[in-house]
């Protein structure tokens, strides 16, 4: 016989959290008074990023321009070099 202990209640599924102090689940609110909520956290977190400078801003494009044009140039090459050897290849 195995000693091993009887499983445990616990293994079932989570409980959902208790509201804090109290709180209703149901009264939270209209849904406009939910909006408006979500609408001035999200306001809370756009003032916390740290936007780039216009100098900053303007180098990092022209960066993405450059990286994208002489990625574009490498896969037209490799394209028309292969273009060309296919059709020695099947002349």
């Amino acid at each position: 016989m195995d000693p091993s202990p009887a499983p445990s209640s616990s293994t079932s599924a989570p409980e959902r959290p208790t509201p804090a102090s109290g709180e209703d689940p149901q009264s939270r609110g209209t849904p406009m008074e939910q909006a408006n909520g979500f609408a001035a956290a999200t306001l809370a977190e756009l003032r916390k990023v740290v936007w780039p400078s216009r100098q900053q801003l303007f180098n990092e494009t022209v960066a993405v321009i450059v990286m994208v044009a002489v990625s574009a140039a490498a896969i037209s090459a490799l394209d028309r070099f292969y273009g060309w050897g296919a059709n020695l290849l099947f002349r």
